[in-house]
This record gives structure tokens, C-alpha cells and sequence, in this order.
């Protein structure tokens, strides 16, 4: 079990945590009946001690797996030192992460959010006050169908799909969407009262697409020509996840951003996110327009270097070990009928049925397989950054066998 096998695991159970959640939080989330109470690199452990093999990893949060030693170790010792002390000061760490990013991410300036729609509502100030100085009809937002970009009410309006946005209308008004992949469409959306295109560069929650490189370009094209700012949204599929740092690098040359926003495994499991501008996007947000309570503590900005660091050094592994999934993914497709595609790249794969997912995610789970469905038809799958070829072949197993069950 490693070098944490010591640790004491706290004592709960299921059916307690299960009664008190529902007298008294709020029931918007459909959990599945499992309690984790510990983890360990690419593992988790549940209240009665199986151990089940971790390939959503928090959504994509925890790149670097569970209790990773060098983690573990930066947030013992920031933690006895400082935790919060407010944007009101300086803190030692911010202007180090932010260097970094600069140089990861050719973006000159960063702020620092919670989470990722916290991120992508700051982003759309930047767009609308872009807009804004130039004309006060210059407010409109380019996204796409069937896109993601968060629960707030300003993400919900940039999102792609009615099913997220349809109780919580009326919205951020302005918004047009189109089809991905459609150049057609794109440039018949954008026009001298477009504000901002956003773009995630792989769609996550909307079914693991990889948005054309071409579709991409003409996006970059339009936001000079109409003088927009373009932004993508990398919250899942940045900070390593697709085997660069981001995914608008996957090209070269890149297609860079005017703003690209991000959270997921940079904080290691805490509460980060970030925006990241050109000067042009910079200049949008002067003193006191925008401003976070929590964003950019020092025990966050610390772990976020330690983070990069790490990914530095586990870049290589992702695409070789992703490349590995994918193929394997590939053979089980072959035997099995239900499977219509496998899409993806570095370790942000999915897996499309010929029908709806969650129950073959039930028997995965009881199978020791934690994975979960998205877009209805779609298995997802964001495994830890530290896995190895060896767990692959273990959820590849798992999943040969649930598929067969289902067929």
C-alpha cells in the first residue's frame, strides 16, 4: 500500500453519510453509492477498504493522482505557514506561478480564481469590456453547440447545449452559437459588433471532440479581422491533459488566444483557476473592475508551482501512455458492436455507445473501475497523469468485461 499505507482512515460509513446528506444538503447531485475515504496514486479505497482503480480522477483534477508525496509534502508545510492573507498584500508565490504560466503558456499576465467558471466569468468581463470601449453595440459572444463552460449564470449563457441553460433563462443576453467545425457558420456569426469568440479546444462535458485546426485558425482570423477577442476555454483540457501543457498548442504553429482560462489539475486538488491574457486582453480589467476573496492564496499558488513542476516532468508519460489507451481502446471498439468511436488524444479519451452509459459505469464501478458517461452516450475517461501502462491494461480489462455484459 505504499508509503501511506500508516495512515489512520477515518471511520464512516455509506449508509450514515447517505442519511445525513439527505436531511440536510441540498440533493442537485445524483451521487452513485460509493464512499471514498482514501487514495494513493492512481487508487481510492471506500468505506469497507476495496480499493478500485481511479480513471475520472475528480473530473480531471487530480492529474497527479492521490496523496503524491511531493504534493502532500508542499501543502504540510505552506499549510503551517500561511494559508490565506487576502489580495489586499502581496503573497511570495503568486508572481512565480504567473512567470511560469507566461512562459508555458505565451500569454504575458495571469489572474488567479477559484474554479473554472469563476475563470471563464472573469474572461467575459474581459470581452465585454473590450467591446464595450470600442462601441456600446459591440457586446455580442461567439460559442459553439453543444459546448461547456460552467454552472454560473455567465458560463450557463456561453454553453452550448439548452438542457444546462433552459431553467435559468433569461440569461446573459448576445450570445450566438454555432456548430463546431462549421467554418461557414462561424464566419456568418462574427461580425463588427462581435466582443469575443469562445472556443474550448476539446469539448469535455459535450462528448471528448477535438475542434479542427482549421476551424481554429479561421476563429483566430475572424477575432483580428473583426478586432474580437478570442478565448478558449482549457479548464479540462489544459494544464497537461491532452500531453502539452495546453491544447491550443497541440498545433504548430500554435493558435494562440487572446485569453485562455483553466483550473482542473493545476491546483492538485485544491481550489485554483486562472486566466491567462495577452496585453491586448490585459487591458480590459483596470483596478478594481474584477477581484476574488479567495483566488491566489499562497498555500493554492504554491501547490500550482509544485504542480507545474510535476507536469514538467510527466509531459512525456501522457501522450506515451495516452497513445497506449487509445489503441487498446481501439481493439475493444473492434469487438464490440455497441462501441461507435473512440475519440481523444493524450489522456482525455471517450468512448461513444450506440446507447445511453451510466449503467455500464454502475457495473464498471462494481468492477473496481471508477470512469463516468457523459453527453448520455459517451464513457469518459481522464485517468491520473501517473498512470502506467499497467493500469491501462486493468481498466481496459474491466471494460471488455462490462461491455460484453451489456451487449
Amino acid at each position: 500500500m505504499g508509503i501511506f499505507s500508516g495512515r489512520k482512515t477515518p471511520q464512516f460509513r455509506l449508509e450514515q453519510v447517505m442519511d445525513l446528506e439527505k436531511a440536510y444538503v441540498l440533493q442537485n447531485y445524483g451521487r452513485y453509492p460509493l464512499l471514498l475515504l482514501r487514495g494513493e496514486g492512481a487508487y481510492v479505497w471506500d468505506d469497507r477498504g476495496r480499493q478500485y482503480l481511479d480513471f475520472i480522477a475528480g473530473i480531471g483534477v487530480n492529474g497527479f493522482g492521490h496523496a503524491h508525496p511531493r504534493i502532500v509534502k508542499v501543502i504540510q508545510e505552506q499549510a503551517a505557514l500561511m494559508i490565506h492573507c487576502s489580495n489586499l498584500y502581496y503573497n511570495p508565490y503568486q508572481g512565480i506561478l504567473a512567470k511560469r504560466l507566461a512562459s508555458i503558456s505565451g500569454l504575458q499576465r495571469t489572474f488567479f480564481a477559484n474554479t473554472g467558471t469563476e475563470a471563464m466569468e472573469g474572461a467575459i468581463k474581459m470581452i465585454r469590456s473590450h467591446g464595450r470601449a470600442i462601441s456600446p453595440a459591440k457586446h455580442e459572444i461567439v460559442s459553439l453547440e453543444n459546448s461547456f463552460h460552467g454552472r454560473s449564470t455567465g458560463a450557463l449563457a456561453l454553453t452550448g447545449q439548452p438542457k444546462y441553460r433552459k431553467d435559468f433563462e433569461p440569461l446573459l443576453p448576445g450570445v450566438k452559437y454555432v456548430p463546431k467545425q462549421d467554418i461557414a457558420a462561424l464566419e456568418a456569426a462574427v461580425n463588427e459588433n462581435t466582443a469575443g469568440i469562445v472556443l474550448e479546444v476539446v469539448q469535455g462535458e459535450g462528448g471528448i471532440y477535438l475542434i479542427d485546426e482549421a476551424f481554429l485558425r479561421k476563429a483566430r482570423s475572424l477575432a483580428d479581422k473583426f478586432n474580437a477577442l478570442l478565448a478558449f476555454d482549457e479548464i479540462q483540457c489544459g494544464v497537461g491533459r491532452v500531453g502539452r501543457y495546453f491544447a491550443y498548442q497541440m498545433y504548430d504553429p500554435a493558435v494562440m488566444p487572446d485569453i485562455m482560462v483553466t483550473a482542473k489539475p493545476i491546483g492538485a486538488g485544491l481550489p485554483l483557476g486562472v486566466i491567462c491574457s495577452n496585453e491586448k486582453a490585459s487591458v480590459t480589467i483596470g483596478a478594481g473592475m474584477h477581484g476574488t476573496t479567495f483566488g491566489g492564496g499562497p498555500l493554492a499558488c504554491r501547490v500550482g508551482i509544485e504542480s507545474l513542476d510535476l507536469l514538467e516532468e510527466l509531459l512525456p508519460s501522457i501522450r506515451e501512455v495516452g497513445s497506449y489507451f487509445k489503441e487498446q481502446l481501439r481493439k475493444l471498439a473492434s469487438r464490440h458492436r455497441m462501441v461507435k468511436e473512440v475519440r481523444g488524444t493524450g489522456l482525455m479519451l471517450g468512448m461513444e455507445l450506440d446507447r445511453p452509459g451510466k449503467d455500464l459505469v454502475t457495473d464498471a464501478m462494481n468492477e473496481g473501475l471508477l470512469i463516468n458517461c457523459t453527453n448520455n452516450t459517451v464513457l469518459r475517461f481522464l485517468p491520473p497523469f501517473v498512470i502506467r501502462k499497467k493500469d491501462v491494461d486493468r481498466a481496459v480489462k474491466v471494460l471488455d468485461k462490462v461491455l460484453k455484459r451489456a451487449a
